[in-house]
């Protein structure tokens, strides 16, 4: 592709698309912020009851909505507290009972599909972009849509909307306290419990790193081709 410096006529010609792509980005580095925190609370409250920070109640429920697998959930154990690993906790922890982080859990599942799709359309409408008005960086902002797209695929929570057996990287109150029970049983089981709920949710954080810093890269190529940088 011809990275030569474009002509000031050819400037002018393109002021609309890059008023675009000024927008874009602003709203896709929005989405990559409220996933960064999404995730990071998906993992934190998967680490508070496996580590024993939060009781956890030990029934378990099969509802396939994940607000009512909450409810049901919640009110097994309505006053479960906080227990550290050497005994009580402290501060907030003390006031945290798993209604709370059941409620955090699928607040959290709700906001991370939308702006999952919300970031992969950016992307996309990003891509389109650059190739209508000719903004070069094509390479990059197409691997961060791809990147993008194959995250909001392994977030989507399948094993609730086909019912398959692969699961998404979401995952509901009920779902968390099945896995755990099931943890127990053998080595095996352990591995597969820790890989799905923290092998599977690294993969798709350093997918939305790799999006975003590629995306970087794709604004940069743009500068650089216009001159302006």
């Amino acid at each position: 592709m011809n990275d030569s410096p474009v002509s000031q006529n050819h400037m002018i010609d393109i002021t609309d698309c890059l008023e675009a792509v000024s927008v874009f980005r602003g709203w896709k580095n929005f989405f990559f912020l409220v996933l960064l925190v999404c995730l990071v609370l998906a993992q934190a409250s998967f680490w508070l009851i496996d580590r024993g920070f939060i009781e956890a109640p030990t029934s378990t429920v099969s509802a396939p909505d994940p607000i009512a697998a909450a409810a049901s959930l919640t009110m097994a154990d309505p006053n479960a507290t906080v227990t550290g690993a050497g005994g009580s906790g402290g501060g907030l922890l003390t006031k945290l009972t798993f209604e709370h982080l059941a409620r955090t859990i699928v607040l959290v599942d709700g906001v991370l599909l939308v702006t999952a799709v919300l970031f992969s359309m950016a992307m996309f409408f990003s891509l389109m972009v650059s190739l209508i008005g000719r903004l070069g960086g094509i390479n990059h902002v197409a691997r961060a849509f791809f990147l993008s797209l194959i995250m909001l695929v392994l977030i989507v929570p399948w094993q609730n909307v086909l019912g398959l057996n692969v699961p998404g990287m979401i995952y509901t109150p009920s779902e968390l306290l099945k896995w755990i029970a099931a943890k127990s049983d053998g080595l095996l089981d352990t591995i597969f419990y820790y890989l799905r709920f923290s092998g599977y949710w690294l993969v798709v954080f350093l997918l939305l790193i790799m999006s975003q810093m590629r995306s970087g890269r794709w604004a940069k190529s743009i500068l650089k081709r216009l001159e302006i940088i």
